[in-house]
């Protein structure tokens, strides 16, 4: 089984405003994600956030962790629930392909152009325990590389909405 979580606790500095609450198509960026997720996967939650439209999580070890936090905060939910791995996403993560997943397997393994969008066996939970209380680089590529994770390319780069200018071209490029 596979534990979704939406990574929705960044401070949205770039966009200005809270961009999960930004709406693309009527629907906010968070809702799109948690949405996404419920496709794939057993069971969604949202990690850094209070209020969802899906079950919360706060970060770990505390918030301000980055997607990190949110990614370690999944994989201690999911190895006390026994899941298997945790498929990661940020929240404004558009443009995935359908087959996410199956590209993905086995884990770990991360979208190279986007690595907060990834599988992360169960497994790996000690690893970003690690990162995360020592000091120095908290960077979702340094855990990558603690985890041996795959960088995988996928066909077309999928959207990160950054700022309102980035949101206005997902509405045109998505025809949404």
């Amino acid at each position: 089984m596979i534990l979704g979580v939406v990574l929705a606790g960044g401070q949205s500095t770039r966009f200005g405003s809270d961009k999960a609450l930004a709406e693309l198509g009527g629907h906010t960026l968070l809702a799109r994600a948690v949405d996404t997720l419920s496709g794939w996967c057993e069971y969604v939650v949202v990690a850094g956030r209070e209020t969802a439209p899906a079950p919360t999580i706060p970060d770990w070890p505390h918030p301000r962790m980055g997607p990190l936090g949110g990614i370690a905060a999944a994989l201690r939910l999911a190895r006390d629930e026994n899941y298997e791995a945790v498929l990661s996403l940020g929240v404004d993560s558009l443009g995935l392909p359908e087959s996410l997943p199956s590209l993905l397997s086995p884990g770990p393994a991360y979208v190279e152009s986007q690595p907060v969008v990834g599988l992360w066996p169960t497994g790996t939970v000690d690893a970003i325990e690690t990162l995360l209380l020592a000091q120095g680089k908290h960077s979702m590529l340094a855990f990558a590389d603690a985890v041996g994770a795959t960088a995988v390319k996928i066909d077309a780069k999928p959207a990160n909405i950054n700022t309102p200018a980035d949101l206005a071209a997902a509405e045109k490029n998505h025809g949404i």
